[in-house]
Order: C-alpha cells, then sequence, then structure tokens
C-alpha cells in the first residue's frame, strides 16, 4: 500500500457517492474499501451516513446500488404473493427474470418484527446465479424459511404485459398465491 493514501471521512463520501451515481452496476463493499484504501466496515459506515442522508442506496447480494430515479424508461410495478421451498427459490427468480421481470425485493411478515423486506435486485440469469452463490457460500437462510415458503416480492418491468406474463408463469407453475376476489 506503499503511495497509495486513505481518502479520508467527508471526501470519501462524497467520491463514493458521486462513484454510485455514476454506476449502473452494483459494486461490493470489499471492492469500494480496496479503491478508497480503508476497511471495508469502513464502507459500512459511510453508506449508512449517505442512507441518513437520505441517498436512495441500497444493498443488493451483488453490492451497493444508488437508485436512479430518473430512468428514461417507464417501469411498471407490482406486488406479488408467492409461496415455495427453498429448492425453489433459483427456479422462480429465473421464471421472473426470463420474463423481462426485476425482482426488487423479498418481504416476509414475521409474527415478532412486523414486515421484514431484503432486496434482491435481479434482472437475469447471471445475477440469479450471483444471488445464488451468495446465499450458498455464506450459508445463509432465505426469508421464506421464517413464514414455511410464504412471501412478497416487488416486481419491475418496462411495461404491465410483461409483469402479466410473468405472473401467469408463476401461476402455471404453482409459485404464486393468488387472492380471492
Amino acid at each position: 500500500m506503499s503511495g497509495q493514501k486513505k481518502v479520508l471521512g467527508e471526501d470519501r463520501r462524497m467520491r463514493l457517492l458521486q462513484l454510485l451515481k455514476e454506476r449502473e452496476e452494483p459494486i461490493t463493499g470489499s471492492e469500494l474499501a480496496a479503491k478508497y484504501h480503508v476497511s471495508r466496515q469502513v464502507i459500512v459506515g459511510d453508506i449508512t451516513l449517505l442512507k441518513a442522508r437520505n441517498e436512495p442506496i441500497i444493498a443488493t447480494s451483488q453490492g451497493y446500488l444508488r437508485l436512479n430515479h430518473t430512468s428514461p424508461h417507464p417501469v411498471a410495478t407490482r406486488t406479488i404473493a408467492s409461496n415455495h421451498s427453498p429448492e425453489q427459490t433459483e427456479e422462480e427468480l429465473n421464471l421472473l427474470v426470463d420474463h423481462g421481470v426485476t425482482v426488487k425485493d423479498v418481504t416476509i411478515e414475521h409474527p415478532v418484527y412486523g414486515d421484514l423486506t431484503a432486496s434482491i435486485m435481479v434482472s437475469d440469469r447471471k445475477e440469479v446465479k450471483q444471488f445464488m452463490k451468495k446465499i450458498h457460500s455464506t450459508q445463509s437462510s432465505y426469508l421464506s424459511e421464517l413464514t414455511g415458503g410464504i412471501h412478497l416480492h416487488t416486481i419491475t418491468s418496462s411495461s404491465e404485459a410483461k409483469l402479466d406474463e410473468a405472473e401467469e408463469a408463476l401461476k402455471k407453475s404453482g409459485f404464486l398465491i393468488e387472492i380471492d376476489s
């Protein structure tokens, strides 16, 4: 690390924010730590401070991402209810992304904590594979395991038609929980 200088405090946070604004893909805390010559824990603290300033930064399974609210593409959004075993998670996510859908998050209703939501942010099979690899390599559990497989997803796409197609595919697979009218 000779010749490389640690970027300090507010200067680092402003550079970090600028980097996140310029990127369309997530970047890991470890990559940011190496770039700014600090520990990953310092980056976690920086992200927390930026979020406290209402910066729309989310932590995904692929890294940190700043949400860009000036997207040129119209976005259709929907919340769906799903139920499946942990072993079927990859199948469910692939089914959704194969229909041109981004799976933004997963939400469960916990009996003590209420609604718990975690970011997923997968839009294609490569991102699904990375998400699954991270789950397995960290030996993490799925939130849906706390609720017997029942969970919600926020899904987005460039059109309502794609959301309809994805929902129909979930229905055919037996994953979709339909609400009686």
